[in-house]
């Protein structure tokens, strides 16, 4: 098994603010700023260029919707194809509908673990069925997804709540975290990661602010700590126009660091 980053520079489904297409090489950098090491809490050295390597990012020019998926859809599917385990950086969230329909695919069903601010669950955002409001939606009604898991939600409306029951998703509002810790999955796992599911203090650099989030160690915490395979993850929404320090592509190279550590010892 390899572990491969993929960078998906798409924000065309972003419902506010364009910017998230430029995070995957503002993420690069931040992984290799000197100001840090290539250590993952666990210990592994990400120096090390035997476990892990860089498939650069998907050639998304001049392509939108279902084209753009295609290509997004088909790049991940061939990586798996190989034995790589994908960790993508977006990208706005609408790419994670391409990314995980291809693991559900090549695993014949998956769970998911979602930490955001949002559920992304609307059934159309703007008119837009495939906007970063509705991957979870799109995924839902394939029938592959064996089990959807929220963590970090505190802006559910009406709408949202009725999508949640009728897809059956699990969801651990910011308000009450008190089952975080026994969040347990069998099977394969992905994980999905919204940098806006941090606090706008840790992480100011999204497009959406929403206060009252999580700790940047509440977020790592649950990457390291809940029980199950996690085979593929994304980290999606930095937005580096909004990113005024570098801070959050920081944190963000952080979670990216310590989801590909999870990787290695799944």
């Amino acid at each position: 098994m390899t572990i491969t980053l993929l960078g998906i520079p798409q924000d065309n489904n972003s419902s506010y603010l364009a910017g998230p297409a430029l995070a995957p090489d503002r993420i690069r950098e931040a992984i290799y700023c000197d100001s840090a090491n290539l250590f993952t809490e666990s210990g592994h050295d990400l120096g090390d260029a035997s476990l892990w390597s860089d498939a650069a990012n998907v050639a998304l020019e001049g392509l939108a919707g279902q084209a753009a998926f295609d290509q997004i859809r088909t790049t991940v599917s061939g990586l798996l194809a190989a034995g790589n385990r994908v960790v993508s950086l977006g990208g706005d969230h609408s790419v994670t509908y391409p990314v995980v329909s291809a693991y559900a695919e090549h695993f014949g069903g998956i769970s998911l673990l979602h930490i955001d601010a949002h559920p992304d669950l609307y059934e159309s955002m703007q008119g837009n069925p495939f906007s970063h409001a509705s991957p979870f939606a799109r995924l839902m009604e394939t029938g592959r997804i064996t089990r959807l898991v929220q963590v970090g939600i505190r802006t559910l409306n009406l709408h949202q709540r009725e999508q949640a029951a009728r897809y059956g998703v699990e969801i651990h509002e910011m308000r009450d975290l008190s089952g975080v810790d026994a969040i347990a999955f069998d099977g394969p796992v992905y994980l999905s990661f919204d940098l806006d599911a941090l606090d706008p203090a840790f992480a100011p650099g999204v497009s959406h602010f929403e206060p009252g989030g999580l700790t940047t160690r509440q977020a790592i915490n649950l990457i390291q700590s809940f029980k199950g395979q996690l085979v593929g993850a994304d980290l999606v929404e930095l937005n580096p126009l909004r990113d005024s320090n570098g801070m959050s592509a920081m944190v963000a190279a952080k979670l990216t660091k310590e989801l590909i550590g999870r990787l290695l010892d799944s």
